[in-house]
């Protein structure tokens, strides 16, 4: 039987897990990541390999990788990581030394589009925009179930576009700074941080997403009208994405994703400004959820 290893490379944990060719899951295992310490980050992984190869009985087998960041094509450097220690390092180059074998790497995003294009919630559609609605906003883009890739390894980075259409009412005009150095980017208002910071400036009350949406829940006014401007950006910045890039399928991963109002809620919205009369566009949750990311790690070898 042919197998192959994924792994996802995480700030908190790092998990492995073994895929049987027709992408059953054989075997996973979680070690903790080692915090600032990239030595000890790319041991884990060389161990999480080793750990699944016992599992299968068999040695080099192909390992692909999700990772924070993205790799520079013109140096194989990572950039852009939320684990500062991998920026500016050699990821792939050393962990290709240490396991004696060339692996291929994407980040979590990317690997959420080439799982779910590949056996979950947008299987065999021709074309999907996989969202990460998380700590940050990521996106992915599968064509014919293959990863998209652009020269500067920054394909489906809405979250870092400016939010569209802003609203003076709302406060979107500048828009708060964020850490990239631009005023009013997606991110800063569709991300989980965004989403605490949206209701703070409208209410002076510091809640996390996960208390909004038990406030909204129980009918308490103000958390129920902060989900609504939520919903409404988000329908706005998915627009944008339908107009360019005219997607079948979108699907949400991330931790926001599990907000269930937002299948019903969004498009009722994103038509007003969607250049068509009606959207055929499905908008859809993440099937494999959490495990999306080290599955379409794994799909990162497809002919295996």
């Amino acid at each position: 039987m042919h197998f192959r290893i994924g792994i996802d490379l995480g700030g908190t944990k790092t998990e492995a897990v073994l895929m049987a060719a027709d992408s059953r899951i054989v075997a996973s295992e979680r070690l903790p990541t080692p915090l600032n310490d990239y030595a000890g980050q790319v041991a884990t992984i060389v161990e999480l390999v080793r750990r699944m190869e016992a599992r299968a009985g068999t040695a080099n087998l192909s390992v692909g990788i999700a990772h924070p960041g993205a790799v520079v094509p013109s140096s194989g450097l990572i950039k852009n990581a939320n684990s500062t220690c991998l920026n500016g390092r050699p990821l792939k180059a050393d962990l290709e030394q240490a396991l004696a074998r060339t692996v291929r790497m994407a980040n979590d995003a990317d690997c959420l589009a080439v799982s779910e294009a590949t056996d979950g919630a947008a299987a065999g559609a021709a074309s999907v925009f996989a969202v990460i609605l998380g700590t940050g906003v990521g996106g992915g883009i599968a064509i014919g179930g293959h990863l998209l890739r652009g020269p500067n390894a920054i394909t489906g980075e809405w979250g870092h576009n400016a939010l569209p259409w802003p609203r003076p009412d709302w406060g979107e005009v500048p828009g708060p700074l964020h850490w990239d150095g631009q005023h009013g980017v997606i991110e800063a208002y569709l991300s989980g941080p965004g989403l605490t910071a949206d209701h703070f400036r409208n209410t002076g009350i510091t809640l996390k997403g996960e208390a909004i949406v038990a406030a909204a829940a129980a009918g308490e006014p103000a958390a129920t009208t902060t989900l609504a401007r939520y919903e409404h950006r988000l329908a706005r910045s998915l627009a944008t994405v339908i107009n360019l890039l005219d997607p079948e399928v979108i699907v949400l991963g991330g931790g926001l994703s599990r907000l269930m109002r937002l299948y019903a809620e969004v498009p009722k919205l994103w038509g007003q400004w969607v250049f068509t009369d009606t959207v055929q566009t499905r908008l859809v949750p993440a099937m494999h959820g959490d495990s999306s990311g080290v599955r379409g790690a794994a799909w990162l070898w497809p002919e295996t």
